[in-house]
């Protein structure tokens, strides 16, 4: 078992900038993918970005060039960077971690309770 910790939401006015951290009761060292996904107002959990264990990063569309997600391995700690934020990039941020496909699927997946994003002026 992990439990993970969001923090770092707020409101913030339109073209600004917010870090989310997501906090792991557990070393993140060689965890297979980590990644932050978004609920908005009456839309369906969608992935934002994701960071594999080798490093690779890979973004939504939406969100290319403005967000960038990272890791501190020393701090079990995963990050995301919003830059430009939009309207639209309100919601409820989640932190996700995934052991990979050799975990059995109980044991694979893990979520954070989210943290509010709200981009308003």
């Amino acid at each position: 078992q992990v439990q993970l910790v969001e923090s770092g939401g707020g409101l913030v006015q339109p073209g600004g900038s917010l870090r989310l951290s997501c906090a792991a009761s557990r070393s993140i060292l060689g965890i297979y993918a980590m990644g932050w996904y978004r609920q908005g107002p009456g839309k369906q959990r969608e992935l934002v970005a994701t960071i594999y264990s080798g490093g690779t990063t890979d973004y939504a569309d939406s969100v290319k060039g403005r967000f960038t997600i990272s890791r501190d391995y020393a701090k079990n700690t995963l990050y995301l960077q919003m830059h430009g934020l939009k309207p639209e990039n309100t919601a409820v941020y989640y932190c996700n971690l995934d052991y990979g496909p050799l975990r059995i699927e109980s044991l694979r997946r893990y979520w954070g309770q989210g943290t509010q994003v709200t981009v308003s002026s």
